[in-house]
């Protein structure tokens, strides 16, 4: 725990800017825990919506936070990433769809609500 508190003051980040990160990464991480467990829900690959909005909000905090820091990879890396999650979720509203599944034996995609409707 010292040597925490002595990076903390030589980088001169806050203990708040790990927080944000460290949240960022939280967020980020889970959504594949996430898509892991719809899947065997369903038995077949499933993207659940949060997924995306888990790869949004993990996204934009770990910009606010490679920003804070200046690392020009880390930034360039999670505005590509947050651009490409904002369409996704765009693409959702727009078709109305819910948690987008992929059939076993092919590569069409259907909406829960189709499928209900079979």
């Amino acid at each position: 725990m010292l040597a925490f508190v002595q990076e903390t003051a030589e980088t001169g980040l806050a203990w708040y800017w790990y927080v944000i990160g460290f949240g960022g990464q939280a967020a980020f991480g889970s959504r594949f825990y996430i898509q892991w467990l719809a899947s065997e829900r369903a038995r077949q690959s499933v993207v659940p919506k949060i997924f995306w909005h888990l790869s949004l909000i993990g996204s934009l905090l770990l910009l606010i936070y490679a920003i804070r820091i200046t690392d020009p990879v880390f930034i360039t890396g999670q505005a590509t990433g947050f651009l490409v999650y904002s369409r996704n979720l765009y693409f959702i509203k727009i078709s109305g769809q819910g948690t987008v599944v992929r059939e076993k034996h092919g590569p069409t995609a259907t909406t829960e609500a189709e499928k209900d409707t079979t």
